[in-house]
């Protein structure tokens, strides 16, 4: 990464590294503790993000799709992923996919996800499946970018402007995980634990 950014102040990610293959390899290693009951808790890491962005806000909305494919994806309102210009005028993605959250990864005091289970951050999620899309949208520009087991195998692909906002997060989870749920209804149960966060269910597998 450009020298710039080791100069900008963490607060949920370093910024002077945008993949830690160490650290993915290792979620990968114990997928079974740090991702308990499969997807749902996938699901959970993914919107947890959203309900941060709902709390900072006064309030926000979510909508959860689940893909007849068995992937899954999250889609919000909220200002989007954290993206600078380096000292070249190149966009930098805050490295939420591919890197450890600070806040929450191996701090045995991290917050606890509504099913009861810590919190460990995108990386995760991103880790833990095939393949994931990150669709991007600020006010200051527009970006998609695609990983495989948490590596990201395209740079940020600029996007045309929509007049919209926020973060979308499309991963088909990599096996073998634990049962694959979830049902609408338990997933809406859980999400009533972010009294900030609006979140809308779209299940696409009984159509």
């Amino acid at each position: 990464m450009d020298r710039s950014t080791a100069a900008w102040r963490n607060t949920t990610h370093d910024w002077a590294r945008s993949v830690d293959v160490d650290h993915l390899a290792r979620i990968r290693e114990d997928r079974a503790a740090i991702a308990p009951g499969g997807l749902l808790h996938l699901l959970l890491e993914v919107m947890a993000y959203a309900a941060d962005e709902a709390g900072c806000t006064g309030g926000g909305r979510c909508t959860v799709t689940l893909h007849t494919d068995g992937s899954v994806s999250v889609a919000d309102e909220g200002r989007g992923t954290d993206t600078r210009f380096d000292d070249h005028g190149r966009p930098v993605k805050k490295p939420v996919m591919a890197t450890k959250d600070l806040r929450f990864f191996d701090h045995p005091d991290a917050q606890l996800l509504p099913d009861g289970h810590p919190r460990r951050g995108m990386s995760v999620v991103a880790a833990l499946s095939a393949w994931l899309v990150h669709t991007n949208r600020r006010a200051g520009g527009a970006w998609v970018q695609r990983y495989e087991h948490g590596v990201p195998v395209t740079g940020l692909t600029p996007l045309a402007d929509d007049g919209t906002t926020g973060t979308t997060v499309h991963f088909s989870p990599a096996g073998p995980l634990p049962p694959q749920g979830p049902t609408p209804g338990e997933l809406a149960a859980l999400a009533a634990a972010w009294p900030h966060l609006a979140v809308g269910i779209d299940d696409r597998r009984a159509r």
